[in-house]
């Protein structure tokens, strides 16, 4: 890391032990009000009080450990469901993707009508035939096979 890059300018020509005594508003970014929070907050006077204060090393160790830390059960559960989903749509266990390397794509079972497959189609029907005056599936297959002839 090029250490002029998180530093004043005129902090830029100091080694790093002097670093470690300078004042926070060495840190570029860090302004004077800030400095001063600091100070009452914590007693932080200097750099090497920060690098040193316990809440930041704590932060510090979370933050590496957080990689590593195993996933929740609910980060397990949404990957078991995308991956059963996935399984659903593209099956690894599929002969002819497993032999050839190419998956298959299942065609999906046709489509059924769904004004017919409706819990309530015979009320549907009813209202259609009272309004239209006449049953509109009725007329909808005729339309459809006039349509055809």
């Amino acid at each position: 890391m090029n250490i002029n890059s998180i530093v004043k300018d005129e902090f830029r020509d100091k080694c790093l032990r002097d670093l470690v005594n300078s004042p926070l508003t060495a840190l570029d970014g860090v302004t004077l009000e800030q400095a001063q929070a600091l100070r009452v907050a914590f007693g932080v006077n200097t750099v090497g009080d920060l690098g040193e204060l316990k809440v930041v090393k704590l932060a510090q160790a979370i933050k590496q450990l957080a990689v590593c830390e195993m996933e929740t059960p609910k980060e397990v559960a949404e990957e078991v469901l995308i991956d059963d989903a996935v399984e659903m749509t593209f099956p690894a266990s599929d002969p002819l993707a497993v032999a050839s390397s190419v998956t298959r794509i299942e065609v999906p079972p046709e489509m059924v009508e769904a004004s017919t497959d409706h819990q309530n189609a015979s009320a549907i029907e009813a209202h259609n035939e009272e309004t239209v005056g006449e049953p509109a599936l009725q007329h909808a297959q005729v339309r459809k096979e006039e349509h055809n002839s």
